[in-house]
């Protein structure tokens, strides 16, 4: 049965792709379906508890084409789990006695919504499966369709997930600024942190794009500007094994000939040890709603910094998080285009009520299809043995025979 109301709700952390997201569903519809109804939550799952959403009226739709300049969500996200019912009480979303999947079940219902676009991650697309799972249980369809954001672009089966390209070209833009505080004090250890829990992919596409923007620069090593100096020394990610000793070894002798390093570390690598130091030291380790241990509390990079400024005699350590930047800006071109061609798959879905997570499947010959929820997992790990990878090892300088694991080690 054709849908004759569409909603659409962004959930999870920002990603360069959200509002070209919601952009291209808006325009998709209004150009195949301009009698379907379009509402957006706001504030993700958070405004669905609460009923807070608004009609996108044809005013909206001639102007939604101006949220592919802008990074961010403009109709705002939340980090809401609907099965964690003690979290959803404690915020407020609902009282003690009720069960969340059920308020946002009949406010949908309420709403008269029959196909709702999530734009999020696996959490936020997972969470979404529960609930089309309750109602089809309660005797109400409803089909959902999901698009895969996240910039760690750890979603299994998904090739390639939205935002994550332009997050690593932004990446390498935020540091380009950054390295330049090399000069700033001798034998400086600068420590580039990049988001990524489980997955490295972002910090090693990050410093790929960092690498190439190298070549296009002059240097002049007689007055102290030499590659060297603004290259990067060491990539560390969660999928490779640390040998803290063996590096600062290496590091130093290149601290002592080059005169500063500079490291690119995945917010992920290195949490294991930290946890089990915060855990032996009695203190309490910080989670999220849904049981992640909150990295920022944790501060990997401040870890990392610790760890080996004493080993390479340091004078000075300057950690710099580029996650917020990077996350925060608009769609590149690249992504544009795969934005494109999913918003498009996604509203077809919809006109055949056709629930699943757009994306290329890995496991179906990368075919661009609706995903089965059952089927979406997040935390893939990324492969360091990967060709292109290999070379940016090589360029650091750093034996990526003693430190490289397979993700089945790890």
């Amino acid at each position: 049965m054709r849908p004759r109301r569409v909603a659409i709700l962004t959930a999870g952390g920002l990603a360069p792709c959200l509002n070209a997201s919601i952009a291209g569903l808006i325009e998709r519809y209004t150009a195949v379906a301009p009698d379907i109804s379009l509402i957006c939550y706001r504030g993700g799952y958070k405004g669905l508890l609460l009923g807070d959403s608004f009609e996108v009226t044809a005013q909206e739709r001639a102007v939604a084409l101006a949220l592919r300049g802008h990074g961010g969500s403009a109709i705002g996200n939340s980090r809401v789990k609907l099965t964690n019912v003690k979290d959803c009480v404690k915020r407020g979303l609902v009282r003690e006695s009720q069960n969340p999947l059920q308020i946002a079940a009949e406010q949908l219902v309420r709403d008269g919504v029959d196909v709702l676009h999530t734009i999020g991650g696996d959490d936020t697309n997972t969470t979404a499966a529960d609930l089309a799972a309750y109602l089809a249980n309660n005797n109400y369809e409803l089909t959902v369709i999901g698009l895969p954001k996240t910039i760690d672009n750890d979603v299994v089966p998904i090739r390639q997930s939205l935002g994550a390209w332009t997050a690593a070209e932004e990446g390498a833009r935020f540091f380009a600024r950054v390295v330049a505080e090399h000069g700033a004090n001798p034998r400086m250890l600068i420590v580039h942190e990049v988001m990524g829990r489980n997955c490295g992919w972002l910090t090693a596409a990050t410093a790929a794009a960092y690498q190439q923007s190298l070549d296009s620069l002059s240097f002049a090593p007689g007055l102290g500007l030499s590659r060297d100096r603004l290259a990067i020394h060491g990539v560390y990610l969660p999928e490779m094994a640390l040998d803290i000793p063996g590096e600062a070894s290496r590091l130093r002798g290149l601290m002592d000939r080059v005169g500063n390093v500079n490291i690119f570390v995945s917010e992920g690598a290195g949490v294991e040890s930290i946890v089990g130091e915060m855990t032996n030291l009695g203190h309490e380790v910080p989670r999220d709603a849904f049981g992640h241990v909150k990295l920022d509390a944790v501060n990997p990079g401040k870890w990392f910094g610790e760890q080996f400024a004493r080993m390479l005699s340091a004078e000075k350590v300057l950690v710099q998080k580029s996650g917020y930047f990077a996350r925060s800006a608009p769609a590149n071109e690249a992504d544009l285009r795969l934005i494109q061609r999913c918003v498009e798959h996604a509203v077809d879905c919809a006109l055949r009520r056709v629930s699943g997570v757009i994306g290329e499947d890995e496991e179906k010959g990368d075919e661009l299809r609706a995903i089965e929820f059952a089927r979406i997992k997040g935390g893939k790990a990324f492969a360091p043995g990967e060709s292109w990878f290999q070379t940016v090892l090589a360029a650091c300088g750093q034996p990526s025979g003693r430190t490289v694991v397979s993700s089945a080690q790890h």
